[in-house]
């Protein structure tokens, strides 16, 4: 099977157009590069050809080389291209050294290899709103088709790094102020403006222009070294655990210092290298579970097609409700916020109001879309505007019998068809349907805050959610922007459960003597946001002791139960909103070390009757990133195990988008992985023998250990192979 080609036809005017085919957006597969030299040759070759256009089919140029090869190649399964075969042997030495010139027509997009071989081109032509870019450092790469040397050459070396370090697109008008692109045309006139400008090339009307060896856009060599070091300090303090930033910079600057074909063939070797890196295998990872988590079997399998959600209602105007509102009227949603009484009602409509005004300031938002966006809101006291909504999303404080008395007021004012959901984070769905007759049509969805910002959604559903709904909810999902992910219903879902034991690990480790902000810095490092007693304070202890009690109510065996807080919540510590909890807080919300600490994890330890162990008062950083996350791993185990998760992927989507686990490390599970099932397995066991059952391995980890097999595999492999 060809995965995609290129097609050549031959005008009277004499310009040969070679289309690339591949839907969706004509990525750049080892056939469809084979295919381009073919007709690139059989161009050069007839004299009945004076010039050459490349496009792509159906208004798409390329959207770059086929991600799908990847994973071929770093298993062994595909064997790569030779070195340089694209950027040097077909773009140079075919594309831009050709004696006919080539003129790109640009529509769509043009990023990554697409881009790539538009610049070996000798002129690019576009619409105004293509998108142009080079993301490939997204996927733990470079540019691999020439694209560190040609870019700098067009755009100039400061724009040029800006763009590839942060992997972000221009439009088409934009592309052209840059000179990246030589004229701007409508999407109706670009192939004949294309085919025009070639042959000018040939009349000499029109510059032939070779890029890489263009230099009037590069600064002296020296001045070129001081641009680049600023880069290389920048992309070290924004990135310090990733090398790819950084060969991308040594890689511009050798094309700089030693002219550009030396560039290119360090380039070629850069990318092999960082092909077969942890890194780009963990981001590759990560880019196909996000599109992987819309796939359910036995749900978006059965030819369902999602129902239209025309009006959506949102119950509490608090945080949440505001910022899922937020999110709701920013995807043109109209939606009805209702509250009890009209000072709650007024405080939730302005914290809409201040969540777009902040987009506004930003430069996010005009003022004109913030008036129209704002007419998409309505404020409600009662159920009246109730009874031509879609789908109703509760978002009331965490209480079982007003969640209850919601639910069943729901059924009597919507209509029959109206989805019923709960943004609830920790009460069973079961019990909040249980005084209804609509089971079928109850579902979680359960938004992390701020709801209008963060990427993730967990669709929660119970044994009764109809699969039609669950496509309903998966869409809406979709159309805010949302990557939604279908969990099972159980005490936290995916996401807080997996994580739960994050912070009793380290509560855990504090007692038996690490020093906590250690314990913050050694997280950070390892590349989370922001470390466990930083994220405490954040969520507030409030929120802390309550969730922790569902976890030490449905998962006694295994919590960690630490007096800590309670003892600071006596002082009338709260976290950040007291300016006191395990950091104090300056008036800027700027963090620092509190010595007062020291007596309140003294006491703690009293009352638990632990003494300093030395050797945890010592800890390696490594092994505090261990014992903090190996938990987790554990939990995340359980989660799978259960079928709460359909896949090991969407846990690993669900703690990269919910809880900030860095996505170069691939996910808890492929993380977990990489270390190896035996490895972590061990870890666990002798630290459950010296500090309880807290760390025990769950049955599912010490079979897979058993047998060496990835954590990842889930338990319905392990079926699979029985049959």
């Amino acid at each position: 099977m060809m995965k995609g080609r290129t097609t050549m036809e031959v005008g009277a005017d004499g310009v040969a157009v070679i289309t690339i085919i591949n839907p969706p957006v004509n990525s750049l597969s080892l056939d469809v590069l084979q295919s381009l030299r073919a007709s690139f040759d059989e161009a050069l070759r007839r004299n009945d050809v004076k010039a050459i256009v490349v496009t792509g089919a159906k208004g798409k140029f390329s959207g770059g080389f086929d991600i799908t090869a990847f994973g071929g190649i770093q298993k062994g399964k595909t064997e790569s291209p030779k070195r340089g075969y694209v950027a040097v042997e077909v773009l140079t030495d075919i594309v831009e050294a050709a004696r006919k010139p080539s003129v790109a027509a640009i529509d769509g997009l043009a990023l990554g290899g697409g881009l790539e071989v538009a610049m070996a081109c000798h002129a690019r032509i576009s619409t105004s709103n293509a998108q142009l870019g080079l993301p490939e450092l997204q996927l733990g790469i470079i540019p691999g088709f020439g694209g560190t040397q040609r870019l700098p050459r067009l755009v100039g070396l400061s724009k040029a790094l800006e763009m590839m370090l942060t992997s972000k697109a221009v439009r088409g008008s934009e592309a052209h102020d840059l000179g990246l692109v030589d004229a701007v045309v409508p999407a109706n006139e670009l192939l004949s403006t294309a085919r025009r400008w070639a042959l000018e090339i040939v009349e000499r009307r029109k510059p032939w222009v070779s890029s890489l060896y263009k230099t009037d856009k590069l600064e002296p060599l020296g001045e070129a070294r001081e641009i680049l070091k600023f880069a290389r300090a920048q992309a070290r303090k924004q990135a310090p655990n990733l090398r790819h930033p950084q060969v991308c910079i040594d890689v511009i600057e050798e094309g700089i210092a030693s002219g550009p074909r030396a560039g290119l063939w360090k380039e070629a070797d850069a990318f092999e290298e960082l092909l077969r890196s942890d890194t780009c295998k963990s981001l590759v990872h990560i880019f196909f579970a996000q599109r992987g988590t819309s796939k359910v079997p036995g749900v978006t399998d059965l030819g369902l097609s999602p129902r239209r959600i025309k009006k959506v209602a949102v119950i509490g105007g608090g945080l949440m409700g505001s910022g899922i509102a937020t999110a709701l009227i920013l995807s043109s949603y109209p939606v009805v916020l209702k509250e009890v009484n009209n000072k709650l009602l007024e405080a939730g409509i302005g914290r809409v109001k201040a969540n777009l005004q902040s987009r506004v300031k930003k430069g996010k938002m005009t003022e004109e879309k913030f008036g129209k966006t704002m007419s998409l809101i309505q404020g409600s006291l009662d159920y009246d505007n109730f009874r031509d909504v879609d789908i109703v999303i509760e978002a009331v404080i965490e209480n079982v019998s007003l969640k209850q008395q919601i639910f069943a007021d729901l059924e009597k004012f919507c209509p029959p068809h109206c989805i019923l959901a709960s943004n609830t984070s920790t009460i069973d769905l079961n019990l909040i349907g249980e005084k209804t007759r609509s089971q079928d049509r109850i579902v979680g969805a359960h938004f992390f805050s701020p709801a209008h910002i963060m990427p993730l959604l967990e669709i929660v559903r119970t044994q009764k959610t109809s699969p039609q709904v669950i496509v309903d909810v998966l869409d809406l999902g979709k159309k805010i922007k949302k990557t939604p992910v279908i969990v099972g219903n159980c005490t936290g879902f995916a996401v807080n459960r997996m994580f739960f034991p994050y912070t009793q690990a380290a509560m855990l480790l504090v007692e038996h003597g690490t020093d906590l902000y250690k314990i913050d810095r050694a997280i950070t490092k390892f590349g989370m946001p922001m470390g466990p007693f930083r994220l405490v304070d954040l969520v507030g202890f409030g929120v802390g002791i309550a969730t922790a009690m569902q976890y030490i109510e449905h998962f006694p065996d295994r919590t960690y139960k630490s007096m800590i807080i309670p003892l600071m919540q006596e002082d009338k510590r709260a976290g950040e909103s007291t300016r006191k909890g395990f950091y104090l807080y300056d008036d800027k919300r700027k963090a620092s070390p509190d010595p007062e600490l020291k007596k309140y994890i003294e006491k703690a330890r009293e009352i638990s009757g632990i003494s300093v162990d030395p050797k945890i008062a010592n800890l390696p950083e490594k092994d505090i990133t261990e014992m903090i996350f190996f938990p987790v791993v554990n939990e995340a185990c359980r989660v799978l195990a259960e079928g709460i998760a359909v896949k090991a992927s969407d846990l690993d989507i669900a703690g990269v988008m919910g809880m900030g686990f860095p996505p170069y490390r691939g996910g808890i599970l492929f993380w977990a992985d990489m270390l190896g099932s035996k490895y972590i397995y061990s870890r666990l066991e002798e630290w459950s023998k010296q500090y309880g059952g807290f760390f025990k391995p769950c049955t599912y980890m010490a079979e897979k250990a058993a047998k060496g097999a990835p954590l990842s595999s889930g338990p319905m492999e392990q079926a699979k192979s029985r049959m």
